[in-house]
C-alpha cells in the first residue's frame, strides 16, 4: 500500500487538525476577565484559573493530549508493518469522529454523551491495536 494514499495516515493528519482546533478553542475561551492581555502575554507567574465552559474546553484539550499519542503510535505501527485493513480504517474513523464530537459535548457539559464519545474513541484505538497483533 502506498503510505501517501493510506486513509489511516490521512485520518492521523485530520487528528492533528483536531488537536489544533482544541488548542485554539481552549485558548480563546480562556482569555478575558482576570486573564487580560497583559497577563496572557506575560510570564503568568500568578495563576488565574478558568471556570465554566473555558475550564471544560481546557480539560477536553488535556484529554485529547492524553489519547492522541496512543492513536498516533497505533496508526504508525500498522502502517510500518503493512497491516492496514478495513479494521484499521474503521478504528481510525471511529477515533476521529468520536474526538470531533467529544469537545463540543464537553463544552456543553453533557456528561453521559461525552463519556460515550470518549469510549468510542478508545474502542477505535483498540481496533487498530488488535489489527496490529493479528
Amino acid at each position: 500500500m502506498n503510505l501517501a494514499t493510506s486513509m489511516e495516515l490521512k485520518l492521523l493528519i485530520a487528528s492533528v487538525i483536531i488537536g489544533l482546533i482544541h488548542l485554539v478553542w481552549a485558548t480563546v475561551a480562556g482569555s478575558g476577565g482576570h486573564r487580560d492581555t497583559a497577563w496572557l502575554l506575560g510570564p503568568r507567574d500568578d495563576p488565574r484559573p478558568v471556570t465554566g465552559q473555558a475550564a471544560r474546553l481546557s480539560r477536553a484539550y488535556a484529554n485529547f493530549l492524553e489519547t492522541f499519542p496512543l492513536f498516533a503510535v497505533a496508526v504508525i505501527a500498522v502502517l510500518l508493518v503493512g497491516k492496514t485493513s478495513n479494521q484499521t480504517t474503521f478504528g481510525a474513523w471511529l477515533y476521529v469522529i468520536a474526538r470531533v464530537a467529544y469537545t463540543p459535548l464537553y463544552a456543553l457539559g453533557l456528561p453521559i454523551v461525552r463519556t460515550v464519545a470518549w469510549t468510542a474513541s478508545m474502542i477505535g484505538i483498540i481496533w487498530i491495536i488488535v489489527a496490529f497483533f493479528q
